[in-house]
Order: C-alpha cells, then sequence, then structure tokens
C-alpha cells in the first residue's frame, strides 16, 4: 500500500448514486475473490474509485469522457493532492473501467492516455546505523518490551513493509536457516533474511508470547489480549518507541525498511539482492535508495574533505 497525498478541501463529499455504487461493489467482488487481493489494497481502491463518482456530478461511470477524467484531475491536483498520489488513483480508475468493458459492457475506457501532472521525487528518510542501533536498544524484560524490541529489529533486519509484518504468524520465521516467510503486494511470497539480533529478539518474545496468546492465536505479533496487533496500533508503538529512545526525527515502519535498503546498499552496493530482499517489481524502484546513499558519501566529503565546496563566510 503507498503514501497517500493530501487533499485540502471544504466542501461536503457528492453523494455517489446507487447505480454506481452497485458496479462498485461489484468490482470489489471482483478483485477481492478473482484477483485475491488483500482487504487493505482492496479498501484503497474504493476510497481511489469513490473519489471519481464523487467528482463525476452525478453521470454514471459509462458516461464519463476525457474531458471529465482531466476535470477530476485537475480539481484533485488543485487540492494538493501530489503527481504520485493521483498516479495511483489513475491506475484504479484504469482498472474499474477494464472490469466495465469485461462484464458491462462499457464502450470506452476514459482513462487511457490520461497522465497524472509530474510531482518532485523525493526521496526516503532513513535513520543513520547509530540511530537504528540506538532505537531497538529497548530497556525492560517484560511482555511489552520484548514485542517491541522484535518487531523493531525484524523491521530494521529484513526491511518488511508494515502490512507484512502485521500479518506473520510464528511459523514464518524459520530459526533454522535464519529467514522469514514473507507475504508482500500481490500476495506474492518471498523469503528474506533475518540477522542474529533480530533472531535472538523474536526467540525472546515467543516465550513472553507463549503466557499470552491462545494455542489457536495465529499472528506472530499480538496485544496482552492475545489479539493480531493492528497496523495502526504498530505505527504507534514505532513513534512511541522512537520518542522514548531519543530520536527526533518522527520514526515510522516505512523508515526501518529505508534504513534497512540503505545501510545495505551502503555495504554491499548489490542493487538485485536488495530488490529481492524488499520484494520490488521493478529495479527501479529500488535504484532510489542508491541517490539516497550518493547523498550520504555527499555529506561526508563535504565534512571531510579538505577542498570540498564550502558555504561562502
Amino acid at each position: 500500500m503507498t503514501v497517500r497525498g493530501k487533499a485540502q478541501t471544504t466542501a461536503e463529499p457528492a453523494a455517489i448514486p446507487e447505480a454506481a455504487q452497485l458496479l462498485l461493489r461489484g468490482y470489489l467482488d471482483h478483485l477481492a475473490h478473482e484477483r485475491r487481493l488483500s482487504a487493505h489494497t482492496t479498501a484503497n481502491y474504493r476510497r481511489d474509485i469513490e473519489s471519481l463518482l464523487r467528482l463525476s456530478a452525478g453521470k454514471a461511470p459509462a458516461a464519463l469522457s476525457h474531458h471529465d477524467i482531466r476535470r477530476a484531475i485537475a480539481l484533485l491536483h488543485s487540492r494538493g493532492l501530489d503527481g504520485r498520489s493521483i498516479a495511483r488513483m489513475l491506475s484504479a480508475w484504469r482498472g474499474f473501467y477494464n472490469y466495465l468493458a469485461r462484464d458491462h459492457g462499457a464502450a470506452q475506457n476514459p482513462c487511457i492516455g490520461i497522465r497524472a501532472p509530474k510531482s518532485a521525487r523525493r526521496l526516503p528518510k532513513a535513520l543513520s546505523p547509530d540511530e537504528a542501533k540506538q532505537l531497538v536498544e529497548i530497556a525492560g524484560d517484560d511482555a511489552e518490551a520484548r514485542r517491541d524490541r522484535a518487531m523493531l529489529e525484524l523491521f530494521y533486519s529484513s526491511g518488511l513493509r508494515l502490512a507484512e509484518l502485521t500479518g506473520l504468524a510464528p511459523e514464518d520465521v524459520h530459526f533454522g536457516d535464519a529467514t522469514v516467510r514473507v507475504t508482500g503486494k500481490g500476495n506474492k511470497t518471498r523469503i528474506v533474511p533475518v540477522g542474529s539480533h533480530a533472531l535472538r529478539a523474536l526467540r525472546d518474545w515467543l516465550d513472553a508470547r507463549a503466557a499470552i496468546a491462545g494455542a489457536d492465536a495465529q499472528a506472530l505479533f499480538v496485544n496482552a489480549r492475545g489479539r493480531r496487533l493492528t497496523p495502526r496500533f504498530i505505527q504507534a508503538r514505532v513513534r512511541a518507541r522512537g520518542l522514548e529512545q531519543g530520536i527526533a526525527a518522527g520514526v515510522h515502519p516505512h523508515m526501518l525498511r529505508h534504513s534497512f535498503a540503505s545501510h545495505v546498499l551502503q555495504s554491499s552496493s548489490d542493487l538485485r539482492a536488495v530488490q529481492e530482499m524488499l520484494g520490488h517489481a521493478s529495479i527501479s524502484t529500488t535504484q532510489v535508495y542508491t541517490q539516497l546513499d550518493f547523498q550520504h558519501l555527499a555529506r561526508i566529503y563535504d565534512a571531510a574533505h579538505p577542498r570540498a565546496k564550502r558555504k561562502e563566510k
């Protein structure tokens, strides 16, 4: 699931006609049962398509033209939505119209040939190796401390997405070969290495988990009542632990994924291996970390080299 842009609006959202709602429900059933997308991904599609249906001024989806789609994009962009978020929404709209053509006889896909506005490419924020080490060194031996320590170590050790960590079961961790089996985007499964510190933290947590979770509990990470942790809860715990450990930057799970990728590349420069571990479909997605690595090297150069470019006093 990607970061959503924020649209600024004071107007009440327009109602979606019942006929359009029925079409949308049919498409969501198609995504869930035919394409077998996760509930999280399906919910993202629903929100994106609902945005279009609310902007269509009551028109039926089949009646929308290229002009209507361009108008919707212009409105979203004027409200502060960035190009990347609009591109994601356009992709969802195209898929919706492909479904309408296949199952409901729609004559055209008005999204074909339309591109999102460009936006500046922002490099992901990452912790320094010292900050990452500081973050995972959580004091305490209670169950909560053991769980949070294991979550942070695993995020940083293996570069997992939030949804991937949330969906883990105890049997997904293989201590014998130091790996974890992860189900990522598109329900694709991959095997990712786990570092020795994370393995020790996981063993420690599983000892504590045994006293909390019932025999039928399926989640690796659970709360005090033995229930699976929600993504929102994990985000809050990661942020809270970052503040407790004295890290000024607002720490979030994806920052630990960025830190993992950046630090592995700094040490190995093996872009293909990092692509495999992150589960990126395209290596171009992974290449952003080479830019992050270069910025890190440039800062070191500017600080250390006697003839580096300096600001004039």
